[in-house]
Parts: C-alpha cells; structure tokens; sequence
C-alpha cells in the first residue's frame, strides 16, 4: 500500500511596491488621523502598486522569482501555479496564466486561480499540497498577490475601510519533503456562506441584464463594505478554532508552536489570538503596521519577511491561519 508524500515549503519570497501611504498621507484624502487608524487597526503605513509599473500578476513574479531562487530553481522547473487573488488584472481570464506569461514559461502547464479572499492563499496551499502529496506533481508554484488601492473609495465616506487594504505579494515553492516527518503536517479549511454579504464588493456581478448600466448607477456597490463589529465577533472564535484542529490532528499544544504567522487582518484581532492560545511576544509574526491589510497576500509577505529575519528555524513548527470575507478559514501545520 503506498504512502502519500509530504510536500515541504523549499523557497518563500515577497514584493511590497515603492509607493509608501503613510497614515498622515491619507489626512490630506479623508477626515482621520493617525491615532484613530492606529487605535482601530494597528496600521501605520501601507503599500500602494504604482499605475504602469506595478500589476497583480508583475508584482507575484517578482515575489515568485525570490521564492525560486531560495529554492535553487528556475521558472521552466515549476509544474503547477496556484493564484490566490481577489484583485485579479482582468475579469478573466485570472492572474495565474498572467503570471506564466510573465515568468516566460514556455510549457503548458495548469495555472488556476483562487478566490477565497483573505483566506486565499492558505486555500491555495492547501490545493498544491494535495497535487504534491499524490504524486503528481514536484514543483508548485504558490503566489498571493493583491492590488487593492484602485477599487478603495479613498475619501471620508470611505475611511472605515480604505485605511486598512494595502497591496503587495508573496509567494513559495512547494516540493516532496525529503525528510521524514517534516513539511506541511496537515491543512484545514472551512467557509459559512450565510455571512457571505458581511464583507463583500458586490459590484461589478453578473445577475443583471446590463451591468453596466447599473454599476454606473450604483456606483457605491463597487467599493468593498464590511460589518466591522461581525467580522471582528467571528475572527476571534475563528482564529484559535482553526489553530487548535490543526494542532489537536498532529498532537500538539499551542505551547509547541514556534511561529504563528497570522493573516494580517487587524492587530487588535492579532493580539486578541496570542492572548487566546497563549503565546509570547517571539511566537508571532505581525507587519501589519507597515503593510495593512494585504489580504491573500498578507500570509506569505508575513512568512517570506519571518524567514528573511531568521525568526524561522530548520525544524520549527510553524502555523499559518487566516480567516476573512465568505466567511472562510483556514490553518496549515508545518514542520519546518
């Protein structure tokens, strides 16, 4: 009877644009302030993509190109891309066969794409360990990339929700794990689509006979709107929920974990989580402050900048969780 294979993580990488929007900055576009951002979120300075310079697709293969070097291979090595984006470049077709493109991978190799929003990329990592785990592929390339500053209602209608985004990518190579008992122990994934209208940009859909027409006439409904009190209410039983099933399958504590890397949704919710599974200071990663809300990117900037501080050791036991808009989350156990 054969085994399934564990997949190991052997390359992390992470692009953030130049642009700096500092919480000052936004002072002069909205009625804040830095201490009001700050209290509420954490944040002090996010990202924004540069019109011409920066896309989704350009900003995951310069964070793809990172991971690959770390993992001593080139673009024509990698089997499979997994996507993890809500803000793709186009419509259709997604940002994974962008990203190909962009790599100058010639082959034709599967590229998809993952809308699971702040979720995402551990939904994504979660479908390339399974590729890895059967056998059928080596080599899968993970991207979170997100352009959130252009679809911001940047102004004081706006502020609950447009200081917190910001935009970036991250990205890793997944391949076999040759060493027994290590990688990627086990990945956990769930959704409750009754909230899906908590957090949502509802416009441009489908399910209208022009959508043009109404988009132009509801123009509002293409801004992101979030019920911040539900989302906050759910994050914090989500959270530690998620974090002890993946630990509870493997037989651990919350007390083995080396490093939690958090999606960096809201430091309040961050901090509430630590507390929660009680962990100390060194045991979680957060930049939020420096980022904002990346959303499917926010996990491997996090990772790829945790392993660049070597805050990340051969043979620690790492924890990714997120939780966001559908509402989905999600948790992956990883011996490092």
């Amino acid at each position: 009877m054969s085994t399934l294979r564990h997949s190991e993580i052997a390359g992390v990488g992470h692009y953030v644009p130049e642009r700096v929007v500092t919480n000052a900055d936004l002072t002069e576009l909205m009625e804040t302030t830095d201490e009001w951002i700050q209290e509420r979120t954490g944040i002090r300075e996010r990202r924004w993509f540069e019109e011409g310079k920066d896309t989704t697709a350009n900003m995951g293969a310069n964070a793809a190109r990172k991971a690959l070097e770390m993992a001593g291979l080139t673009p024509d090595d990698v089997q499979m891309i997994v996507f993890a984006t809500l803000s793709p470049d186009y419509f259709f077709p997604g940002s994974g066969v962008l990203l190909q493109r962009e790599l100058g991978i010639v082959a034709p190799i599967p590229a998809f794409d993952v809308r699971n929003q702040c979720s995402g990329f551990v939904y994504a990592l979660s479908m390339a360990d399974q590729f890895i785990k059967t056998g059928m592929y080596d080599t899968v390339l993970v991207v979170g990339s997100e352009i959130h500053s252009s679809g911001l209602d940047i102004s004081t209608r706006g502020r609950g929700v447009s200081v917190i985004f910001g935009d970036g990518a991250g990205a890793v190579v997944l391949r076999p794990s040759t060493r027994e008992g290590h990688g990627i122990l086990s990945t956990h994934l769930h959704s409750q689509g009754e909230h899906a209208e908590e957090l949502i940009v509802k416009e441009p859909g489908s399910n209208r006979n022009n959508r043009v027409d109404y988009v132009m006439a509801n123009e509002l409904d293409m801004y992101p709107y979030m019920n911040g009190q539900n989302v906050f209410k759910h994050a914090v039983v989500r959270f530690p929920q998620v974090i002890k099933e993946a630990l509870d399958q493997n037989g651990y504590e919350s007390k083995d974990i080396d490093m939690l890397i958090p999606h960096q949704a809201n430091l309040r919710i961050t901090q509430f989580v630590q507390q929660k599974m009680g962990l100390t200071d060194d045991k979680i990663f957060s930049n939020i402050q420096r980022y904002g809300n990346t959303t499917a990117a926010s996990v491997p900037i996090a990772l790829s900048e945790a392993v660049q501080e070597g805050r990340i050791k051969r043979g620690d036991l790492v924890c990714l969780a997120a939780f966001g808009s559908g509402f989905t989350w999600a948790s992956a156990l990883i011996k490092w």
